[in-house]
């Protein structure tokens, strides 16, 4: 485990906000995304979920937890963050605290399955943040905000962030950023997929996400920021999120929340199951959204998820609390509808938003249920995840928090000869699945990430 910078009693005792025109956050990110530890939140979509983006960089503390180290992640993420700290009244949702990567194996900590890890990313990589830059779509204003002892180093924090405003940005190259990918076996997946099936019907489990791979290669003086321009230009969505490493990079086109916690203690989770193409028209798109609306299959596969999902809050929160708000909604995003589901709850007495992480990862949409029989069936059909249906996430020194479920997502690796990549993409195998139409799935829900990796560039689409 990288060790944390200790710090004195009440660090963060002050905050403070200032000001400044608006810029778009893609192209303010763009100057500093090749620095380690940049992170991006970059909400779009419109919609209560696109109101704020945030940037955030040169962060005071980092912790890096990987396969073996000592100790437990859950336990030193909550050290990092700290006892609640004040707020601004009426200020965005995230006014500084810890931002990172929890990767699918993360889970390992919760339940000690002996997971295998992915070669190239930890279980956790996640940094303390003093001052971000907060991006208010609807009222197009830029907000710095800043962390500190007093009010005098809090406003230095603030002043600090909106000085990341000045560098000039760094334009994205316009051309398509990678070669051809490489995807894993289409009759292998159906089969993992027919596998899947004779074990729900012999009773081992009831769903299981299985997942397939895609791989490749930037093309030589690309950067995996230019796949974070591509997408929000072609298809952005709710919850895009970049984080860079020293060498390695992950470019997030996530439509899905995992977890968000007020700082009241108010809970909320969305699943997505169910997913149908975008049509060819506005005719054939609307048939689509009504078959999906209309089957019982991919209702059952979300009402699966929800019961796990409630199960999951219920362990941190009231009793009474854990309500189901919204059922199987269709939603539409650039590339497919889904069915989205809303769960939420309070948390209880003494309990705060990282004991709600880790009573609830991974999430349950991308495992099955039940959950831990569900990894264990993932875990003898695919290769370590990974980053992939792991986690983006933000914890608020004051309480709040926010979090991405990883799909939709390229991971970037360099090394001589410069970045390669991987991407997945799964689908939810119930009793009734079809293994071809399962495959077709995997390809429409990554469609838009591939066609932004490999593709010319394409008129702006608009959700």
């Amino acid at each position: 485990m990288q060790a944390m910078a200790q710090l004195p009693d009440a660090p963060y005792a002050a905050v403070a906000v200032v000001r400044a025109a608006w810029r778009e956050p893609v192209e303010a990110l763009s100057a500093f995304a090749d620095e380690a530890w940049a992170v991006g939140f970059l909400s779009g979509g419109g919609g209560a979920d696109g109101r704020w983006s945030y940037l955030a960089r040169q962060p005071d503390a980092t912790l890096v937890f990987a396969a073996g180290d000592a100790g437990d992640p859950f336990s030193a993420l909550a050290g990092m963050v700290g006892p609640p700290s004040p707020r601004l009244a009426g200020g965005p949702p995230f006014q500084g605290g810890v931002a990172g990567l929890a990767a699918y194996e993360l889970g390992d900590h919760v339940e000690a399955l002996g997971l295998a890890r992915h070669p190239d990313w930890p279980d956790l990589a996640c940094a303390r943040y003093p001052a971000l830059l907060a991006f208010d779509h609807e009222q197009r204003v830029v907000l710095g905000i800043g962390r500190g002892r007093d009010e005098a180093e809090a406003d230095a924090a603030a002043k600090q962030a909106l000085r990341w405003l000045e560098a000039p940005p760094i334009a994205a190259h316009p051309g398509r950023p990678a070669e051809p990918l490489s995807v894993s076996s289409g009759p292998a997946y159906e089969a993992a997929v027919a596998d899947v099936v004779a074990r729900i019907g012999l009773g081992e489990i009831f769903q299981a996400n299985i997942a397939r791979r895609w791989t490749g290669r930037l093309k030589p003086g690309r950067r995996p920021f230019d796949l974070v321009a591509r997408l929000a230009r072609t298809s952005a969505a709710p919850f895009a999120a970049y984080l860079r490493l020293a060498d390695r990079a992950l470019v997030s086109n996530s439509p899905e929340r995992f977890l968000r916690v007020t700082v009241d203690g108010d809970v909320e989770t969305q699943p997505i199951k169910g997913t149908r193409p975008r049509g060819r028209d506005a005719a054939d798109d609307e048939a689509q959204a009504a078959e999906l609306a209309a089957s019982p299959k991919d209702r059952a596969e979300n009402l699966m998820i929800v019961d796990l999902m409630r199960n999951d809050l219920a362990r941190v929160c009231a009793a009474g609390t854990v309500a189901v708000r919204a059922l199987c909604r269709v939603t539409s995003f650039a590339n497919v509808h889904h069915l989205v589901s809303t769960v939420t709850g309070r948390l209880a007495a003494g309990r705060n938003a990282i004991d709600l992480f880790r009573a609830a990862f991974p999430p349950g949409s991308i495992t099955g249920a039940p959950k831990v029989q569900a990894m264990k069936t993932i875990a003898g059909l695919e290769p370590p995840r990974g980053p992939f249906f792991g986690s983006l996430f933000w914890a608020g020194f004051d309480g709040a928090f926010d979090s991405s479920v990883l799909i939709r997502t390229a991971g970037f690796c360099a090394d001589a000869g410069g970045w390669r990549l991987e991407a997945r993409a799964g689908a939810g195998i119930v009793a009734d699945s079809d293994p071809q139409e399962e495959r077709l799935e995997t390809e429409a829900k990554i469609g838009a990430l591939v066609q932004a990796l490999v593709c010319d560039p394409q008129p702006e689409r608009r959700n």
